[in-house]
């Protein structure tokens, strides 16, 4: 499984703005980008007083590299996403984030189990939940509506999983996904709406990059 495991400070940075991809980190004054702000580079800093390329290319481009980094997608698996989404009935875009969204692991950080994508993708690949009753370490699955997922009874003996359920609940699941924090469980009730999807994202562009 390939991934992304440069520093992930400086896509928030060549984005220039926050993606909240460390959690709780990007809201602390240790976070990066509050210190470099700049686009990374050898002439990052001098560039930031530049006007700019805004072009439609980049702008599309940019809202689809946005969208990756989210979610922390390469750009083959996002590619062929778009190609499921396309196929789906409906806005295009709205089905490329709602895909997104039905990630195991983007359900994991959604039900607050986690305090990043990356970090449930870590908990997911090491086996720690249950889909319907059955192990599943793959962080890209997608889930369906009426899918169960609950932490493994083993993996609720581990410091981490004791601690959160000590902790109480700090974030609250989002409408379309049901959470029972005493058991470290929730079930997906449906798909989501496009104002359940918090990431400011910009779908239409996306679509108009990949039907260029």
């Amino acid at each position: 499984m390939s991934k992304y495991r440069g520093p992930v400070c400086r896509l928030c940075r060549r984005e220039g703005e926050k993606l909240y991809l460390k959690g709780t980190r990007c809201l602390s004054p240790k976070c990066s980008f509050e210190k470099r702000g700049y686009v990374p580079g050898q002439h990052g800093k001098e560039g930031q007083f530049r006007r700019s390329r805004d072009s439609d290319y980049n702008r599309q481009l940019r809202a689809k590299q946005k969208a990756r980094r989210v979610y922390g997608v390469l750009e083959k698996q996002f590619r062929r996403y778009y190609g499921e989404a396309l196929q789906r009935r409906g806005l295009t875009g709205l089905n490329l984030l709602q895909i997104l969204e039905a990630r195991l692991d983007n359900v994991v950080y959604r039900l607050g189990y986690t305090q990043s994508r990356a970090q449930a993708r870590h908990l997911v690949t090491h086996g720690h939940f249950n889909v319907n009753g059955r192990r599943t370490d793959v962080p890209s699955y997608i889930l369906k509506p009426g899918d169960e997922i609950a932490v493994r009874q083993g993996s609720l003996r581990r410091p981490y999983f004791k601690e959160l359920k000590e902790a109480g609940e700090d974030r609250g699941a989002p409408g379309w996904l049901n959470r029972d924090w005493e058991q470290l469980a929730g079930k997906v009730v449906g798909l989501p709406a496009r104002q359940e999807i918090d990431a400011n994202l910009n779908e239409q562009l996306i679509v108009e990059f990949y039907s260029r």
